[in-house]
């Protein structure tokens, strides 16, 4: 985790403090359960949450520990203990690590999921608002970063709008997967503790009980959980990557916000760069990054080994917290979009009507012209605009072939830029209702 990348809620989360708060809710909450079984007195789970619910565990004192002890969780038990005092030979009964440190993990990402999504609900809306306000503003369309056909600047944010829509979707059912609590001890058969005790604490933690685990929870679900961070930084790449085309100078046609004071390059005080969107191309190449370790953590040896575990304590914290930060920065680069409606009209007309070829190649079609020859033609009169900067409709009225099928009053009403958008009202109620 790089702190110029990084949000304090998402940050938090992955605290040693908070993790070990979390691991004592485990603990505590399981003695409560066993407890209630007459496996531990009750005297003493009561004791667990009196003396260690107040108190705050000395992170330094636990890497004291572990450092002799060579075990994370031994050494917290035995800082509790500390806290504790006798009762505390009650805790941990039946249980083994992963216990703690698999339920905490899937605790942890469902918070982190929680931001996640409020950080998708804040990207959705001003996705709304900015493709509500730009509706109906026209814009050229690009296939291979060649003009094609209209489209207005609305659509392209409708577009994003759905693809993240989508993301949140998949974000809620990732979310779902990997909220799974295991409190079933060594390799996983309850030998030594009730399975009572693993649903008291799913419950207690807002988890759901993981219905056969080995040692651990299966990595699959984390697996999924990371490919779907993936996705949703790809998505947070595309969008970001068309603002950059459009703030190119050539093309000009939105920019990101450039505020008073902002230096654009050291050596060329003209510059304004595109750089939140560049930085975001970038974090989002890191959030891809930690999928595959997530996929290569799905098989491990028989039971339990922990060739995760490491992987998991960096791709964890770092993917969260990079994407947290990746989504609120793309959200303030759409609420702050500079969009310049003139240049996209510029540029919109630079090829002297080029768009409209489709529509007069249908109609030539229409008047009884083969496809092939219709293609020819339409072509021939697109090449003297490519090639010499000739007026299409003007090639198209002179030419023969052409005029001889078509009426130069019916060419020009096809070259009515608002035939390109009659059903954008409908896509609109697709894609917001």
């Amino acid at each position: 985790m790089i702190p110029r990348y990084a949000r304090p809620d998402m940050v938090s989360i992955w605290s040693p403090e908070t993790r070990f708060r979390i691991w004592f809710e485990i603990e505590a909450h399981a003695t409560d359960a066993l407890a209630e079984l007459g496996v531990v007195p009750k005297e003493a789970a009561r004791k667990v949450w009196e003396k260690g619910g107040p108190a705050t565990f000395d992170v330094a004192r636990i890497d004291e520990i572990e450092r002799e002890v060579k075990h994370d969780v031994i050494a917290f038990l035995t800082h509790l203990s500390e806290i504790v005092g006798p009762e505390a030979r009650f805790v941990h009964q039946g249980m083994t690590s992963s216990d703690v440190l698999d339920t905490t993990l899937a605790v942890q990402l469902t918070r982190a999921s929680d931001i996640l999504l409020a950080d998708l609900d804040a990207l959705l809306a001003a996705l709304k608002r900015r493709a509500m306000e730009h509706k109906f503003t026209p814009t050229i369309g690009r296939s291979h970063g060649i003009h094609a056909e209209p489209v207005t600047f609305g659509l392209k944010l409708a577009q994003a709008y759905a693809e993240f829509e989508r993301c949140r979707a998949r974000l809620l059912n990732a979310r779902s997967e990997v909220a799974t609590c295991a409190i079933s001890g060594a390799v996983g058969t309850f030998a030594n503790i009730d399975p009572r005790v693993e649903a008291h604490v799913a419950q207690q933690l807002g988890l759901a009980v993981e219905p056969v685990s080995t040692q651990v929870i299966p990595r699959d679900r984390h697996a999924m959980f990371f490919a779907t961070l993936a996705v949703i930084a790809s998505s947070v790449e595309r969008l970001a990557t068309e603002i950059r085309h459009l703030q190119r100078t050539e093309v000009y046609e939105a920019e990101e916000y450039f505020s008073p004071g902002q230096k654009g390059s050291s050596a060329m005080p003209h510059k304004r760069n595109p750089v939140l969107t560049e930085n975001l191309t970038g974090l989002a190449r890191m959030v891809r990054s930690y999928c595959i370790p997530a996929m290569e953590n799905v098989a491990l040896w028989h039971e339990r080994d922990i060739s995760h575990s490491s992987v998991e304590r960096y791709i964890g914290p770092d993917a969260t917290i990079t994407l947290d930060f990746a989504l609120h920065r793309l959200t303030g680069v759409i609420e702050k979009l500079l969009v310049y409606p003139d240049n996209m009209k510029k540029n919109l007309d630079r090829l002297s009507g080029l768009h409209n070829s489709q529509r007069v190649l249908l109609a030539l079609t229409q008047a009884g012209v083969s496809r092939e020859d219709s293609y020819r033609l339409v072509q021939r009169n697109a090449m003297k605009t490519w090639e010499h900067g000739a007026d299409f409709l003007a090639s198209l009225k002179n030419d023969p072939e052409v005029s001889s099928r078509i009426a130069a009053s019916e060419l020009e009403a096809m070259f009515d830029l608002g035939y390109h958008f009659k059903h954008v009202e409908t896509i609109f109620d697709r894609v917001f209702g």
